[in-house]
């Protein structure tokens, strides 16, 4: 396989669509392709004269914005490493992180910036802010005098404009590092993912090939997934950069209000989403019409029946602007019953499957072709395959093999080991079946992952190991009600019969120690409530807890 440089497709994407919108935060400003490309020549003499050479790492840490994008696009093309974070995680986190990947520079919203200690991150030589790209703490004279002079020093280089003809951007290999994208914000657990080139272009190379015919320069998409996450780094930013695609970021937390208007709005070409969003436009919007009974009735006689059927596709698409080609879901398993009504409507929608050491994409189906039930076939560039004797019957894990597996997990060779057998193959830790056709059905998880209202991973057992040590818990397991996390406790019965305890003090107790938990968890791995258990938790011959028993459990 061919693979070409990924920044010279950036630069040709940049040249070739020097004039078009860009990047916009919605209701905001707006950046031109030629408005990033300054930035990013801006960003490079920065980097430049401060010392940063091919291969350092560089983080960035804010909510989606333009200045990220352009940011991104300045360290890759420069040739040092990204090391996206995400703005959710805990002050803690994110210093663990940037230690840990060893960063050299942290671009940073104010408001987090706010939150954190610069002398805990001793290997940062500077904190650069969003706003502006000005300065908020340095330990390099070289940075500080390059970011004091960095127009002057721009226009010394291009003394008759920067011109598409000055772009000249860091060759990479295919197998050269390009991000670390962590999946978890412990350095005690690290699982820093090590995506290379290849990667991040076989994603771009897939989404060519089955969206390119329908999509285009000068189009638009809603970015609302973080793009610190891979999902919606490849799929809602990369790609439609490389198209020359205008993107919008929602720079405000996507409330159903929010995310309606500016769909509405922008009307985009395509649609990525988690399956949360979808099932609460059809739970307040399509569910209660045809529950109706009259319309019940109508829609199993023929020909109306269809027509109401059309009808309710047709309401849908313009709820979400009317003119994309498709919604591609994907991220978490999708509710049956939702799914099985956009089938049967014929609504435009396919799911797929991916994991951040695939960056993401492993199946993908186009909406016309797809399986209901499945998450498509193995994609372009990608080899899929079920580790069982009876593949069409018998669950077994999901083996993913091509461009898009990642390098492995950094500073973490037992962990890499651990994924990525000697063959090549990328252990997933998901459990599925394949038909003849090739159409892979998740069946479960092996491994715990939950996943965020807004596409964040979620690990239980971070969570639960904080819960284990707070007052009178015994064990405890955390679950997940639509997008609320909720802490299982069976406490510790004896020491509370030693206290001479009511239930009624045990409860009052576990919500002290949900709001001193909370205080210490991102956003999105906070508990809505903790929910006390009256018998131990059944457990496996290991004494491992049997998650799956608790996942209904009444909160």
């Amino acid at each position: 396989m061919q693979i070409p440089s990924f920044n010279q497709i950036i630069a040709e994407s940049i040249k070739k669509h020097w004039d078009l919108s860009s990047m916009s935060d919605y209701g905001a400003y707006t950046y031109q392709y030629k408005d990033v490309a300054r930035v990013i020549e801006k960003l490079h003499i920065l980097y430049e004269a401060s010392g940063i050479k091919k291969g350092d790492k560089i983080a960035l840490c804010g909510r989606n914005s333009a200045r990220w994008g352009a940011a991104f696009f300045s360290i890759l093309t420069y040739g040092a490493v990204v090391v996206p974070i995400l703005n959710e995680f805990h002050p803690s986190q994110i210093k663990d992180i940037v230690n840990h990947s060893e960063a050299r520079l942290l671009f940073v919203t104010d408001q987090i910036y706010a939150t954190l200690k610069f002398d805990e991150m001793q290997n940062l030589e500077g904190v650069v802010s969003f706003s502006e790209y000005n300065l908020l703490s340095s330990r390099n004279e070289k940075l500080t005098d390059a970011r004091n002079n960095l127009n002057r020093l721009f226009g010394e280089k291009y003394p008759n404009n920067f011109r598409p003809q000055h772009i000249s951007y860091h060759i990479d290999s295919p197998d050269e590092l390009a991000l670390i994208n962590y999946t978890s914000g412990t350095t005690s657990n690290s699982k820093g993912v090590m995506i290379p080139y290849r990667a991040v272009w076989s994603n771009v190379d897939f989404a060519n090939a089955v969206l390119g015919p329908h999509l285009g320069a000068g189009d638009k998409i809603l970015s609302m997934l973080p793009m610190a996450h891979e999902y919606g780094m490849a799929f809602e930013f990369i790609f439609e950069f490389t198209l020359g695609m205008h993107i919008f970021f929602l720079t405000k937390m996507p409330s159903p209000v929010i995310l309606l208007k500016a769909l509405a709005d922008i009307k985009p070409s395509v649609l990525i989403c988690v399956p949360l969003i979808i099932e609460k436009v059809v739970r307040k919007s399509v569910l209660p019409k045809i529950q109706d009974p009259k319309i019940k009735l109508m829609l199993n006689v023929p020909i109306i029946g269809d027509r109401i059927k059309k009808k309710i596709a047709q309401s849908m698409r313009d709820a979400f602007g009317g003119k994309f080609y498709e919604v591609i879901i994907g991220g978490a398993a999708f509710n049956q019953e939702i799914e099985a009504l956009l089938k049967d409507v014929g609504f435009n929608y396919t799911v797929g499957y991916g994991a951040t050491e695939c960056a993401p994409i492993i199946c993908y189906e186009d909406w016309k072709n797809f399986k209901m039930g499945s998450c498509g076939k193995a994609a372009k560039n990608m080899q899929v395959k079920i580790d069982s004797p009876d593949p069409q019957h018998v669950a077994g894990e999901i083996l993913a093999k091509g461009p898009n597996v990642m390098l492995g997990y950094y500073k973490n060779d037992e962990a890499t080991e651990a994924t990525i057998d000697s063959e090549g193959w990328y252990h997933t830790g998901d459990l599925g079946i394949m038909d003849e056709e090739g159409n892979v059905f998740i069946k479960g998880r092996c491994k715990t992952m939950l996943l965020g209202a807004n596409g964040q991973n979620i690990y239980p057992e971070e969570i639960e190991d904080k819960l284990s040590n707070v007052m009178l818990v015994n064990e405890c397991l955390v679950i997940q009600r639509n997008e609320k996390l909720y802490g299982l406790v069976y406490p510790d019965m004896e020491a509370a019969a030693k206290l001479n305890l009511s239930k009624s003090d045990i409860e009052d107790i576990m919500e002290q120690n949900r709001k001193e938990l909370n205080a210490s968890l991102p956003n999105y791995c906070q508990l809505t409530g903790i929910r006390v258990v009256e018998q131990e938790f059944e457990k496996t011959p290991k004494k491992s807890i049997k998650r799956f028993k608790y996942t209904d459990y009444p909160v």
